[in-house]
């Protein structure tokens, strides 16, 4: 049997397991990743040992599997008697996870591999029908940090509709006018909440969607995921951080800026230096084969010689994040880039989003996206970057 594009064999050697199960629905990254089909209702995929691969879907989603799936061998509700079992369990879930275990059966499976969050009514379920389930940490993660050609085009679709969106945010707040250090447009007051709406039109102009854009002004600023509604302040850092996604193509991007409308302290504008410097040492260090904790620590060395407060010395002020991670199918997901070893491949997505956050000052964060190449990187994010407008 020819082997599958997305083997997975070495994990189920190591689980000692005759296949790997997950179930899903258009929620879940591996899943999709795994057979490029997408269902509002969950769904089961299986691998075997042997390299089968088999997609477990509801009836009325054949037709669209056979077109959408990578996976050929299509078993439904019906095939394994869907209905029937209902009327014996008197309980649709009970006759869901009767299916699995058919299913299982068919393909000759008695020990199963599944990812740490497979559904634990289905694990005992199965594992009262005489199965073994042994929980792994998903395969998919890993095959996922390695971006194939058809992918990072998606990423990089997703990154101009978020820059065009960025543009649009930032263009705002420079025309924008002060009253009283308060900002306005057009002349009503400028706040956090119309200005991501702003960049929400921009992003479906493009058939983009964003979840938890980061829209914060002045003291709010120090919290790195902070945001703010309400009005906009003259004369303090605007973090904007946008993670767009392709409602088509599925895949993320994530660029943050941070800009100020007026006049910038000698603080803040010494702030904002050193995090463009930190992130800059940072991108010069991206190259495959070092962990990525030699970027995290480039980035602290920047910080630390300059006199701020990093995470790696378990500061609470300061730079008190990661230097990054990795962007595709999920907005984070592998590598991490901070102190963990792992190390850096051709073909990882990944952040470099350096910031400094204090509490009585705000905070200021730059972050880029690149693509690892064989010789270095590859920048995906070509806004320029500006801080006072």
């Amino acid at each position: 049997m020819t082997e599958p594009e997305f083997s997975i064999k070495k994990t189920l050697e190591e689980a000692e397991t005759d296949a790997y199960l997950m179930t899903g629905n258009l929620h879940n990254s591996d899943i999709y990743y795994a057979t490029h089909f997408l269902a509002s209702d969950d769904f089961v995929y299986l691998q075997t040992g042997t390299g089968e691969e088999v997609l477990f879907i509801s009836e009325m989603e054949k037709g669209r599997a056979e077109i959408e799936s990578r996976v050929s061998n299509i078993k439904t509700t019906q095939d394994l008697g869907y209905r029937e079992k209902i009327k014996e369990k008197k309980d649709a879930s009970l006759a869901y996870a009767a299916c699995i275990s058919e299913l299982l059966l068919r393909e000759k499976v008695k020990k199963v591999s599944v990812p740490y969050d497979f559904p634990i009514f289905y694990s005992d379920s199965l594992k009262e029908a005489g199965f073994s389930i042994v929980p792994v940490k998903s395969p998919f993660q890993k095959i996922r940090s390695l971006k194939r050609p058809k992918e990072v085009e998606a990423i990089k679709y997703a990154q101009m509709a978020g820059e065009k969106a960025m543009g649009a945010a930032i263009a705002i707040i420079r025309e924008a006018e002060e009253r009283d250090g308060i900002l306005y447009h057009e002349g009503e007051m400028l706040t956090g909440t119309k200005v991501n709406s702003a960049i929400d039109h921009r992003l479906l102009d493009f058939g983009c969607e964003a979840e938890e854009t980061i829209v914060s002004c002045g003291k709010d600023t120090a919290n790195p995921h902070g945001t703010t509604d309400g009005p906009l302040m003259a004369n303090a850092p605007i973090i904007l951080d946008i993670f767009p996604r392709s409602k088509k193509k599925r895949y993320f991007a994530d660029m943050t800026r941070t800009v100020l409308h007026g006049e910038a302290s000698k603080e803040l504008k010494e702030m904002y230096e050193s995090v463009l410097a930190a992130q800059e040492k940072g991108l010069q260090t991206v190259k495959p084969g070092i962990p990525a904790s030699d970027v995290h620590n480039a980035v602290c060395d920047v910080f630390e010689k300059r006199g701020y407060d990093t995470y790696r010395s378990g500061s609470k002020v300061g730079f008190i994040h990661s230097t990054g991670h990795g962007v595709g199918l999920d907005v984070h997901e592998l590598p991490g880039v901070g102190e963990n070893g792992v190390l850096l491949e051709a073909g990882n997505v990944i952040t470099i989003e350096p910031g400094l956050y204090y509490p009585e000052t705000g905070g200021i964060r730059l972050e880029d996206m690149v693509l690892v190449t064989e010789n270095g990187y590859e920048n995906l994010t070509g806004l320029e970057k500006r801080f006072v407008l």
